[in-house]
């Protein structure tokens, strides 16, 4: 049988569980019957030295490499080979960017100057996959020769602030658009319904084994636990979804109420300086650490007490599937989806949106020995592996 090619788009392999996820997906692909190339805007990242070995990553073209460029050295360069339409672009990138405040409708309203650095690609595919929201779809439409084009949604579409009349015109033109959960697929139906019978879900692939095998491979003591210390972790982009004020506020609360916890941070963003800021205010740099991104962060995970979420939405959280399949047990805010994940009482606890709650839930678990057994007992009994989701992929690409 004639191998079919297929193409997957994504900004970057920097930390993300949209990265993660497709980074997991690519090590289940049946390389025996898909040729796949991946498209990145930017080749540095957390994840590139994850990608298979089977995988073709397309170089960047040199026109969107100069628009990428720092300004000055961008206009200079596109000028100097005559590219004025696109130095015209790149100025009026500089000016959206500026002058619209919200990050997603940001990206948005600059595709079409972006796009003008790109030219279509050359290669036709059977399937080109745009894998994360916005850039990744755009590009997919206007910029790709496919038989079948793709768009996955990883979040709560309702909550990233993006123009949905902005994104219409896209979805039309894609045969099939995947999230990687129920609740995500009904508010996606919900707020474009003329295409809903083009929604599918197929979870984020997740391999146990190897997850296991990697918390597994450092035996030392990440944390440097001091006597009695109750380690929590955190993972997620220092981003205002994923609420880390919260945590920081929660963290507070507990050692003022005498408890001797110490709160870790795995991922990175623009909000470090803002947070670094609140831990400082609060007197708690010896006892809430950002710690920065981590290439296995599975020995964290595993050696942890506890492990908090505090976003403020989440599509399927990558990071509460890891700590699941490691037993521990879990906190989460009550954001939309938080109940695909977590049977509040079963196999952790949904706390509500704020530092109160939070703490209050985080001092059950550290109170009742009981309660955390049967959530590691509930855990420990769940068949967690998504490996066969990849199967789905493979029923819509061969559809």
């Amino acid at each position: 049988m004639e191998k079919k090619n297929v193409l997957f788009v994504i900004p970057s392999l920097s930390a993300g569980g949209g990265e993660k996820s497709l980074i997991n997906l690519l090590t289940q692909i049946d390389y025996e019957k898909y040729n796949i190339d991946l498209f990145l805007f930017n080749h540095e990242g957390l994840f590139m030295n994850f990608i298979p070995k089977e995988v073709q990553v397309l170089p960047l073209p040199d026109i969107f490499k100069l628009f990428s460029l720092p300004f000055f050295k961008s206009i200079k360069e596109l000028v100097f080979i005559g590219e004025i339409s696109v130095a015209y672009n790149r100025l009026v990138f500089l000016v959206k960017n500026k002058s619209l405040k919200n990050v997603s409708t940001r990206e948005q309203y600059t595709w079409k100057n972006v796009s003008k650095s790109l030219s279509p690609l050359e290669k036709k595919y059977d399937a080109a996959i745009g894998f994360l929201e916005k850039t990744s779809t755009y590009f997919c439409v206007d910029k790709v020769l496919a038989k079948k084009k793709l768009g996955w949604i990883h979040i709560d579409y309702d909550q990233l602030g993006m123009d949905p009349v902005f994104d219409i015109p896209y979805f039309e033109k894609l045969d099939q658009i995947v999230t990687v959960s129920e609740e995500c697929a009904n508010i996606f139906k919900n707020r474009f319904p003329t295409q809903k019978n083009k929604v599918k879900v197929i979870y984020n692939v997740i391999s146990p084994t190897i997850i296991t095998r990697m918390a597994n491979q450092v035996q030392t003591d990440v944390y440097n636990r001091k006597e009695n210390e109750i380690i929590i972790l955190s993972i997620g982009r220092l981003h205002y979804q994923k609420g880390f004020e919260i945590a920081i506020e929660s963290c507070k609360k507990l050692l003022d109420k005498g408890y001797k916890v110490k709160w870790n941070i795995i991922g990175e963003g623009g909000e470090r300086e803002t947070l670094t800021k609140l831990i400082k205010e609060y007197g708690l740099e010896d006892f809430f650490n950002l710690l920065g991104l981590k290439s296995n962060p599975f020995p964290y995970i595993k050696q942890a007490d506890f492990y908090v979420q505090t976003s403020r939405f989440e599509g399927k959280s990558i990071a509460i599937d890891e700590a699941k399949i490691l037993n521990k047990p879990i906190i989460t805010t009550n954001y939309s989806t938080a109940k695909d994940q977590i049977h509040h009482g079963e196999n952790g606890l949904i706390a509500e949106m704020n530092a109160d709650s939070v703490a209050e839930k985080i001092e059950w678990l550290i109170k009742d020995i009981n309660l955390r057994n049967k959530f590691e007992m509930n855990l420990a009994k769940l068949n967690l592996g998504t490996e066969g989701e990849i199967n789905k992929l493979y029923k819509i690409l061969s559809g």
